[in-house]
């Protein structure tokens, strides 16, 4: 698979909605071994090459990014999941003012038919009399 691939892939199961909590997976390579398979030499030979200072300097750091990375990406999560749960609890909030608001005009419109009705009976007591 090449660079160009591999990122492409990543990109689209980056993609993926909040809702769908599904969890983007990585296969985490060393940049050595990307440059081992690209020139199809083996591994020791790379290090030879290269030496071993260059190996000690440039792995600690790969690591590093790769932590560094993973909480940023943990951080990002946690303000989505965040962010979802606040727009949840909006629409319960924003539908039980709609239920209360229904329920409250119900109970009105019953209370004025009822003065009504109370009002034409006493007209009509009124008349019989």
């Amino acid at each position: 698979m090449t660079k160009r691939a591999a990122s492409r892939d990543r990109k689209q199961e980056a993609t993926t909605s909040t809702l769908a909590m599904s969890v983007a997976t990585q296969q985490l390579m060393l940049p050595l071994l990307l440059a081992m398979d690209a020139t199809k030499r083996g591994l020791l030979a790379f290090v030879q090459q290269m030496g071993m200072a260059v190996l000690a300097e440039l792995l600690p750091r790969y690591v590093e990014r790769q932590v560094y990375e993973a909480m940023l990406e943990a951080i990002a999560s946690e303000q989505s999941a965040r962010m979802v749960a606040m727009r949840n609890a909006t629409d319960n909030a924003n539908e039980l003012v709609r239920d209360l608001t229904l329920e409250y005009n119900k109970a009105r419109q019953e209370s004025i038919t009822s003065e009504l009705l109370d009002i034409t009976g006493g007209v009509e007591a009124l008349r019989a009399e």
